[in-house]
């Protein structure tokens, strides 16, 4: 095992540069983990114990949770369930069937309005005049899987995300156990959900659990409908889907402020956080990682590409530094 660890006094490492004109103009740093396929941990770059909120990357665990509450998903709903959607036509309408079998409406979503998430479909939704909504907003789908196992449950709809809602503590056991560490702290996320914290360490192993559960379980179950379907865990034209669809087996969720978990079909995974939550260092350092795990695909290099731009020409990029 690599470890490089981070302490009060010492920063975490950087994870990559942001090189213009062949002069290293920036930095972003952050934390990282690659488990081997046996689940020991292969490199550690920074902190990757210390607790953070993993945002979207929680969702596999909470799509498992809804299962478990005894919602009968799947396919392209549980995938959707599990989502952070681009807002393209085929997710909107099925976030509206997924609510309609349950008597519910887009009313009845608890997340705020928003554009949709992919820029491509955020001007084309701003050119047809239409206004933030709570379904464009990219937990919509999950919301609406949330939702529905409340009606099928008779819990209270109203309260949903409420962290005392048996629906979220539920949630919340299910991810501490999937991570094989308590849950740190619970905040709110973007959508309103409530969101648990745990070590980089965990979500890797969290991830890998999916992949490698029995057959038939709820966290396989949610590994399975995600890589059958990536398009509706993201979207057309996003590195989730585009890893899932091209490197079979492989589990991929993104999540806000920089963060990323993946695991291969053999139970070899990876998480990391960039510190300061720059998305745009991402693919970089997700596509650096990969190559450290050993994949060798085209795809690896589409998502590591981030070009930066002067005068309307590429004039540098972002590039891993491990």
């Amino acid at each position: 095992m690599t470890s490089q660890n981070s302490s009060a006094s010492s920063p975490l490492p950087v994870l990559a540069e942001v090189v213009r004109s062949g002069f290293t103009e920036g930095h972003h740093r952050g934390s990282l983990v690659l488990l081997a396929a046996d689940g020991s941990v292969d490199l550690a770059l920074g902190d990757p114990a210390a607790p953070v909120f993993p945002r979207s990357s929680n969702k596999p665990m909470q799509a498992a949770a809804i299962l478990r509450a005894g919602l009968d998903l799947s396919g392209e709903r549980l995938a959707l369930a599990a989502a952070s959607h681009s807002g393209e036509d085929f997710h909107l309408a099925l976030v509206r069937t997924m609510l309609a079998e349950h008597g519910l409406t887009p009313d009845d979503l608890r997340t705020p309005p928003d554009l949709p998430l992919d820029p491509v479909e955020a001007e084309a939704y701003l050119a047809a005049g239409r206004v933030r909504e709570p379904l464009t907003m990219n937990c919509s789908g999950k919301h609406a899987a949330m939702l529905a196992v409340c009606v099928r449950n008779g819990w209270d709809t109203a309260t949903y995300l409420d962290p005392s809602h048996p629906l979220q503590v539920l949630v919340g056991q299910v991810v501490a156990e999937a991570a094989g560490e308590p849950v740190a702290a619970v905040g709110t996320d973007g959508c309103g959900a409530p969101l648990m914290a745990i070590g980089l360490v965990g979500l890797a192993r969290a991830f890998r659990a999916f992949v490698t559960a029995e057959p038939g379980s709820a966290e396989r179950r949610v590994a399975d409908a995600m890589r059958a379907h990536p398009e509706y865990v993201a979207g057309t034209r996003r590195p989730d889907t585009w890893l899932m669809r091209e490197v079979p087996g492989t589990l991929s969720k993104m999540g806000a402020e920089a963060v990323q978990a993946v695991a291969l079909a053999d139970g070899r995974a990876l998480a990391f956080k960039i510190d300061d939550g720059s998305t745009r260092a991402l693919g970089p350092v997700l596509a650096r990682a990969l190559e450290l795990l050993g994949v060798d695909a085209p795809v690896v290099s589409r998502i590591g590409r981030a070009p930066l731009l002067g005068g309307a020409e590429e004039v540098g990029r972002i590039r891993a530094a491990f």
